[in-house]
């Protein structure tokens, strides 16, 4: 079952179940998707629905982080929540011990020797680690391991 079919399959349940917290925020994904697949003119392919749930999730937590900041808690923790019920979809994330591994994989494979090479690296690593690590915090990693 595509990611996509998934969360058309959870929005019926959390209908039935009235469930609507819940409801509210996989109905936000399913249009977000359904928007991409207008935008773009595609159908929306797992990688696709990934990064779009990826995107929103990045959202919600700068969200949060300026509710927070603003001494508005109870808005940043219905961000959390939000994020919650996201990332139930994204898949297992990876440790640091495998990113570390799939950084040093990424550089040797693509010979780089420098940040000019950055972008090779950085495009082996997105295609492996989509849905499954911080592209920040990876992109940070991958510009440590070059640098040094």
């Amino acid at each position: 079952m595509s990611l996509k079919d998934q969360l058309l399959d959870d929005i019926k349940q959390a209908m039935r179940a009235g469930d609507k917290a819940r409801l509210v925020t996989l109905r936000m994904a399913s249009a977000a998707v359904k928007q991409r697949e207008v935008d773009e003119r595609t159908e929306a392919d797992d990688s696709v629905v990934l990064a779009t749930l990826e995107k929103m999730i990045k959202q919600r937590r700068e969200s949060a982080e300026q509710y927070r900041g603003g001494n508005r808690p109870e808005l940043a923790e219905a961000e959390e929540a939000e994020i919650a019920i996201l990332q139930h979809y994204l898949p297992e994330p990876l440790s640091e011990a495998a990113l570390g591994e799939l950084i040093d994989q990424a550089i040797a494979d693509t010979g780089a020797s420098g940040m000019a090479d950055m972008g090779k690296v950085m495009g082996r690593i997105k295609a492996q680690a989509q849905g499954r690590a911080d592209m920040g915090q990876v992109s940070s990693l991958v510009r440590a391991r070059l640098a040094g």
